[in-house]
């Protein structure tokens, strides 16, 4: 869209260019489809492979809860969900830290792309901040 300025002088009529839009949804639109298609498929794969092939001790009970990929698919962000204390969330965390290189390679085998994306683990709070504003509440319901 190109919003013009008209200006009236005595001899002539100059138009300016107030603002220039180029409007391409169409492009857009299908990056994102693409990068949320990859990133729901990297969820169910790192959550296998992390459930099945990951033989780090360290490594306990993991719930791979989401999967955020930036736009050109280089780098992920996968965010998990651990059950235990937090001793035990830090020795997962180093755990998985370790073994991203791993899990890169179990992707890029499961996954055909062109490049494989940097993998870092992250915990999900969403989880544990849920809990504490439903304790808050039903504490508000009962006084």
């Amino acid at each position: 869209m190109i919003q013009l300025w008209k200006e009236q002088s005595r001899q002539s009529t100059v138009y300016s260019i107030v603002s220039y839009h180029v409007i391409d949804y169409g492009v857009k639109e299908m990056e994102n489809m693409r990068t949320n298609r990859v990133a729901e498929q990297m969820k169910k794969e790192v959550g296998d492979i992390l459930n099945r092939k990951i033989k780090d001790p360290r490594v306990g009970f993991v719930t791979v809860t989401d999967v955020e990929l930036t736009n050109d698919l280089q780098h992920a962000t996968v965010f998990v969900s651990v059950l235990g204390d937090e001793e035990e969330k830090q020795d997962t965390l180093i755990g998985l830290t370790k073994a991203s290189g791993f899990v890169r390679a179990e992707v890029g085998k499961r996954i055909r792309l062109r490049k494989v994306p940097e993998i870092v683990f992250q915990f999900d709070e969403a989880h544990e901040y849920g809990n504490r504003i439903d304790s808050i509440l039903r504490k508000l319901n009962k006084e």
